[in-house]
């Protein structure tokens, strides 16, 4: 009898449905590149489904526009919170959970006192130690030569938060 129960609790578990957790990301201008934790994910507006809330790294990119780099969180309804999560995981239907991020691009201003500017400042931070700057070897000829790739000293990888 207890041996039928269970496989009855079993096969109940896995008729249950799921959480669909979904992030849809919008620009303007539209049309924009966007990667979450370094995965390229599509251009905006893009709607992404992901495992789990928490923060995201987030980096939109567009032709003649700044990048912008920045962390995005995801906070999830109460139902998706611990320990209420679990009877939302479990349960016979579908629980959804919708996030929307809305960015501004701004555009890039290349003028020779802008690039200068900017060239100082990222040599502070590198001075200062808050950024680090490694140039790659040309591969073949001067014409080929690999851009300088910047990256945090110190990169703090994404913590979920939440189910």
């Amino acid at each position: 009898m207890i041996e039928r129960m269970t496989l009855s609790l079993v096969a109940c578990t896995a008729l249950t449905a799921c959480v669909e957790r979904r992030v849809w990301i919008d620009s303007t201008p539209s049309g924009a590149l966007v990667w979450i934790n370094d995965a390229q994910v599509g251009r905006t507006p893009v709607d992404v489904a992901i495992t789990h809330e928490g923060v995201y790294d987030l980096r939109i990119e567009k032709d003649g526009y700044e990048p912008l780099v920045t962390p995005a969180t995801t906070d999830g309804p109460l139902w998706d919170q611990f320990p209420l999560d679990f009877f939302a995981e479990t349960m016979p239907v579908t629980a959804r959970s919708e996030t929307r991020w809305m960015f501004t691009l701004v555009v890039r201003d290349d003028s020779e006192a802008t690039l200068v500017q900017r060239a100082g400042a990222m040599r502070d931070r590198v001075a200062a130690g808050a950024e680090t700057v490694t140039v790659g070897e040309p591969t073949q000829g001067p014409e080929a030569t690999t851009a300088p790739q910047v990256q945090p000293a110190n990169p703090i990888p994404p913590q979920p938060t939440g189910g």
